[in-house]
């Protein structure tokens, strides 16, 4: 069967998709700690246009991080296809790795969003809170497969009922849950 074209988001609203979103449920990605809860990610507009990215998670009790960039991937399309390029490892920010965030699906209201890429490697679910009702999310995942990904990837992120505020708690200042992301643990 072949893969439904993936479509996305038109005229988003930039500034009204900035702030903190939780991801929900993404597929597992080696960037990320088998282990992480409360990830999340906040966008804030920088002045020249583009978006800076910090995604975090806690692995062990400890915050991990790390920070990029988000722009357009064609500056002259109305799509909400973004390039997101982040420098790893986050302990020693030399190597760029640029990725593909495409907006697949948001509400009217902006307080909840599918992302995905091409490829259909990557998926998220995100929310601006921290638990989404579980019929949207059904929804989400329904959307998700129509458009050719394999949903039973799908894991759902585990998230506290008090998310942690600002950047509380100790820091894994050596890049530990990264690496271990990276050996597959």
């Amino acid at each position: 069967m072949a893969e439904k074209e993936m479509s996305v988001v038109r005229n988003l609203d930039v500034k009204r998709y900035m702030g903190r979103w939780y991801e929900i449920a993404s597929f597992p990605s080696r960037f990320q700690p088998k282990n992480g809860v409360d990830t999340r990610a906040t966008y804030t507009l920088n002045e020249d246009g583009t978006v800076h990215v910090l995604n975090e998670t806690w692995s062990d009790g400890k915050r991990g991080f790390i920070e990029g960039t988000a722009y357009k991937a064609d500056p002259n399309s109305d799509e909400a296809k973004l390039k997101v390029k982040f420098y790893v490892p986050p302990f020693l920010p030399i190597i760029p790795v640029t990725g593909d965030y495409w907006v697949l699906f948001i509400d009217d209201d902006y307080q909840y969003a599918l992302i995905g890429q091409p490829s259909r490697r990557y998926l998220w679910i995100l929310s601006r809170q921290n638990r989404l009702d579980e019929e949207i999310f059904n929804e989400l995942v329904q959307k998700a497969k129509d458009v050719g990904y394999d949903v039973s990837k799908l894991h759902k992120t585990p998230q506290s009922e008090t998310p942690p505020e600002g950047e509380e708690g100790p820091k894994d200042t050596k890049g530990i849950w990264w690496i271990k992301s990276i050996l597959g643990r």
